[in-house]
């Protein structure tokens, strides 16, 4: 049997009509009608607010105003196309239908998801970046123990080189190789002592290199990483406190302002230096790094997190009108 939506709201006289009609078809088209209050969940309310009534029968959509023609094509399409593409007898099917005719663990935590998923991203995203200053803090108080662990953790996925890193609780903020050519800062070569080379040795003791308490010490994140999760988070936050309004970035926007200069800064770096030698040696200052990263992170968040909240809507809305069959009730 089909399953028509209708989608409404206390009080609204056109939804009233549609109701009568799709009621008056029942027996030329038998369906199982299903209601859904838009104004008791705030994605249906931003999506369908101007519009109720909203009907929709499989992939079938109408909006306001409705005639009972409409409800009639609408129907007469959506039970030929089910008569097509459904097998009665396919035992897997038999399955799928069984299993969506009761509410699962699953289907409950799918739905607190898909209207909390900004909540559980900006918090992760978070903790992920501000553990990373926990660590300088820890060895502040003389937690060596718990401090390392961070840095170990964190040494899988970002190479922790310290004149790449931010410092803190020192007399500087960072400590960048004496080629960036930075003259108002001490160098990570002077206060070090590690000549800051390229080779096997050097690379990992300028990563195992903390600081010390008058030097300051490392956030276990690198400089751009630090830039690219803070850029992150501040569009997540302010996705979610505009409601999720915000579309998303046009691919090519990400491609020339979030991986463009990210990536010219990284590769003329990673090119001019051994072992490739390709260009004339440079090295990147923290301000570059940070600037890269951020735009980097900003425009990926914004790329990404509304195509993520789209698909999130669908989701629930599926779930919603799940929960409103078997009558399940919805928080």
């Amino acid at each position: 049997m089909l399953t028509v939506i209708l989608y409404t709201r206390k009080n609204c006289h056109l939804c009233d009509d549609v109701k009568k009609s799709l009621v008056s078809l029942q027996e030329e088209h038998p369906h199982e009608l299903v209601e859904i209050d838009i104004d008791l969940d705030p994605v249906l309310q931003k999506e369908y607010g101007e519009s109720v009534p909203v009907v929709q029968v499989g992939p079938y959509v109408r909006k306001a105003p409705i005639s009972r023609r409409d409800l009639q094509v609408s129907l007469s399409a959506a039970r030929d196309r089910e008569s097509q593409l459904t097998n009665l007898d396919d035992p897997g099917y038999r399955h799928q239908k069984s299993r969506s005719a009761k509410i699962t663990t699953g289907d409950r935590v799918s739905y607190w998801i898909s209207d909390h998923f900004m909540l559980l991203a900006n918090t992760l995203v978070f903790f992920y970046v501000g553990l990373s200053f926990l660590a300088p803090v820890f060895m502040k108080a003389g937690w060596t123990g718990p401090a390392n662990v961070i840095y170990r953790s964190y040494s899988f996925v970002c190479h922790n080189l310290g004149y790449r890193s931010w410092y803190l609780f020192g007399e500087q903020a960072a400590y960048p190789r004496e080629a960036a050519g930075i003259e108002s800062l001490r160098t990570f070569e002077e206060v070090s002592g590690l000549t800051a080379t390229n080779s096997t040795t050097d690379l990992l003791a300028s990563r195992r290199f903390v600081g010390d308490d008058q030097l300051g010490f490392k956030v276990a994140f690198c400089e751009r990483d630090v830039a690219i999760y803070t850029g992150i988070l501040l569009f997540g936050l302010v996705f979610a406190a505009t409601g999720r309004r915000i579309k998303s970035l046009h691919w090519v926007m990400w491609l020339l302002i979030g991986i463009g200069p990210i990536g010219i800064d990284g590769f003329s770096q990673l090119l001019s230096q051994p072992p490739f030698n390709l260009l004339d040696y440079r090295e990147s200052t923290p301000f570059l790094r940070t600037f890269t990263g951020f735009l980097f992170g900003l425009t990926t968040a914004w790329y990404g997190y509304p195509i993520v909240a789209e698909t999130m809507q669908d989701a629930r809305r599926a779930l919603l009108v799940k929960f409103k069959r078997l009558g399940e009730p919805v928080n």
